[in-house]
């Protein structure tokens, strides 16, 4: 999501009919598209990243005598994961337990790297392992709305 909101500012947003398909599973009002619509959502999906293909810049030639690969943009780079992982792009819409985002998944390990760079590090395997287990333990009584105290 963060690489699709850098990009927001250069490109023009795309608005299709499709796309509240999209907000109204990713708001769960429906738990899951139908196979006939996911198809739909699907080919469309595939119809903006040919576009996008299109509208992208040619990756200039490797110069003689370079090694390495050829540094592409941030957009390009985008471009090449959205196909290669378009089936777990769209998974939230044929799976309900699956979230449109992973902000929980972000906001769960924020925790521990704060602590990673207040504290430099954990002095052993079992430490780092004991602090994972309470607060994995914590965070889960905070979800189902339990005080964990």
């Amino acid at each position: 999501m963060c690489a699709l909101v850098g990009q927001h500012t250069y490109y023009k947003p795309i608005n299709h009919p499709k796309t509240s398909d999209i907000k109204r599973v990713s708001k769960r009002e429906d738990k899951c598209l139908t196979d006939k619509a996911y198809a739909q959502l699907h080919k469309y999906y595939q119809r903006i990243l040919a576009k996008g293909v299109l509208e992208m810049p040619a990756i200039p030639n490797k110069p003689e005598g370079k090694r390495g690969k050829i540094a592409k943009s941030d957009a390009h780079n985008l471009l090449e994961r959205l196909q290669k992982y378009a089936d777990a792009v769209l998974l939230f819409t044929k799976n309900p337990l699956v979230p449109f985002t992973n902000n929980r998944g972000e906001r769960d390990l924020r925790m521990s790297k704060v602590k990673q760079k207040v504290s430099g590090c954990f002095r052993s395997q079992s430490l780092a392992q004991a602090y994972c287990r309470i607060t994995s333990y914590l965070q889960t009584m905070s979800y189902k709305g339990i005080l964990a105290a």
